[in-house]
């Protein structure tokens, strides 16, 4: 059984920055593309990066595009989010999510579809 574990998130100032992470376990990690997606209340959930399984390829979602960089470790198991110049907009809870077919990526906007396992998700809220 595949599980995914966030931690990160929390309170920050507008400007500020915040490191997200997840850690997986069950899966043969090396071979799935991951991703994160955000939900802010009443809206509906937002594409925000992947990255392909051996972490050469990534794309983003263009509202935080040059702010937001998705990294992975395969070694450890670990994806992340690091997240710069916050802006109020991007408070949401934040999920990480496994690609629910090894070896597969859609190219650009990734659809939520496309992957078949999420953690629990983790609060980011950021004050003007």
């Amino acid at each position: 059984q595949v599980q995914l574990v966030e931690s990160g998130g929390g309170l920050v100032q507008a400007g500020g920055s915040l490191r997200l992470s997840c850690v997986v376990s069950g899966s043969t990690f090396n071979t799935y593309s991951m991703a994160w997606f955000r939900q802010a209340p009443g809206k509906e959930r937002e594409f925000v990066a992947s990255i392909s399984w051996t972490g050469v390829s990534s794309w983003y979602g263009e509202s935080v595009k040059g702010r937001f960089t998705i990294s992975r470790d395969n070694a450890k198991n670990m994806a992340y989010l690091q997240m710069s110049s916050l802006k109020s907009e991007d408070t949401a809870v934040y999920y990480c999510a496994q690609a629910a077919k090894p070896f597969h990526l859609r190219i650009g906007t990734a659809d939520a579809a496309d992957f078949g396992s999420w953690g629990q998700g983790t609060q980011v809220t950021v004050s003007s």
